[in-house]
């Protein structure tokens, strides 16, 4: 997957927004805290799913953040690959999204069942490294992965 497939399928730059960035980190915030409630809960499904949606929506806080909208969820990751590849963020976000995904997608629609890996705290500690990318990212970071969507990979 590349981000021209990806722009070709309808990702666009829009207008960044701070308010939608806030209220999608504000969601993986709030899901993070229902995750935990049911983690006990025996459900390998809602687990993956809960848990894979608290880091999705983490990263698409970023994009709102930058302007980028992306409606593909492959092209969302490709996206935090872009900024890992431009050293913003420092640990491989991109696969656990990949892999958290895959499992998702195997408990939720596949009725796999696999067991879910679900540690809050680490979990947390990427909350908090988004947190710290949403309050330091600059205008010229922002341009420049703007300039690398806008003109290719």
């Amino acid at each position: 997957m590349s981000l021209e497939w990806c722009k070709k399928q309808g990702m666009r730059l829009v207008e960044p927004n701070n308010e939608l960035a806030e209220e999608y980190f504000k969601n993986a915030e709030e899901t993070l805290r229902v995750t935990n409630l049911i983690k006990n809960s025996g459900s390998n499904m809602w687990l993956a799913t809960q848990k894979y949606y608290t880091e999705y929506l983490a990263s698409y806080s970023i994009l709102m953040k930058i302007g980028i909208k992306s409606e593909i969820h492959s092209c969302t990751i490709e996206v935090i690959r872009l900024l890992e590849q431009d050293k913003l963020l420092d640990f491989n976000f991109s696969k656990i999204l990949e892999d958290d995904k895959e499992l998702r997608i195997d408990n939720q629609y596949y009725l796999k069942n696999r067991p879910v890996d679900f540690d809050s705290k680490a979990i947390g500690n990427i909350l908090l490294k988004i947190r710290n990318l949403l309050d330091s990212l600059t205008e010229e970071q922002i341009t420049k992965i703007r300039n690398l969507i806008k003109h290719g990979d």
